[in-house]
């Protein structure tokens, strides 16, 4: 199966992108990015520490990075959960591809996520509803199509291949 298209994954921290977008990419013999590394790469900065700078100085980064990985085509993109707080990035990421909006229950993302080692999350695990309840009708919003993770990460792979 050849896609000429981008498959970009969208949703909470915690609810599998990486590992999905990782395992759909090695199924379709297609380049993985995970934008969030991408920034880690260019910027030679953990993504808790371009955080320390505040919010809005990580957000002026993602935007770029996702701009340049956008200009790929047949690539599995992996964003950041806060990516649809931008219109501007949805439709960067629109462009060239369809995006997917894996959504994940809170309370599985809280009983196996390290909140330590995700900078919107340290506040603790309240603070994951808290940003559920603002995105979700983001994430409904921009996703062309809807996966509910609520199996093994291989069955959501399954899922999206159907959809393929």
């Amino acid at each position: 199966m050849i896609i000429l298209k981008n498959i970009v994954l969208i949703g909470m921290p915690g609810c599998g992108k990486t590992t999905i977008g990782k395992l759909l990419a090695e199924r379709l013999n297609m380049k993985f990015c995970d934008i969030d590394e991408y920034i880690e790469e260019k910027t030679e900065k953990r993504i808790c520490e371009i955080f320390q700078d505040g919010e809005e100085a990580f957000r002026k980064i993602e935007r770029k990075a996702v701009k340049e990985v956008s200009e790929n085509l047949s690539m599995v993109i992996s964003t950041g959960g806060g990516v649809v707080k931008s219109e501007r990035n949805i439709e960067i990421l629109k462009k060239k591809g369809m995006i997917i909006f894996i959504n994940r229950s809170v309370e599985k993302i809280i009983s196996d996520i390290d909140t330590k080692e995700r900078p919107l999350l340290k506040d603790g695990k309240e603070k994951i509803y808290k940003l559920y309840q603002e995105r979700y009708v983001l994430y409904k919003k921009y996703g062309d199509y809807e996966i509910i993770n609520d199996t093994t990460l291989e069955g959501v792979v399954d899922r999206i291949m159907n959809i393929l």
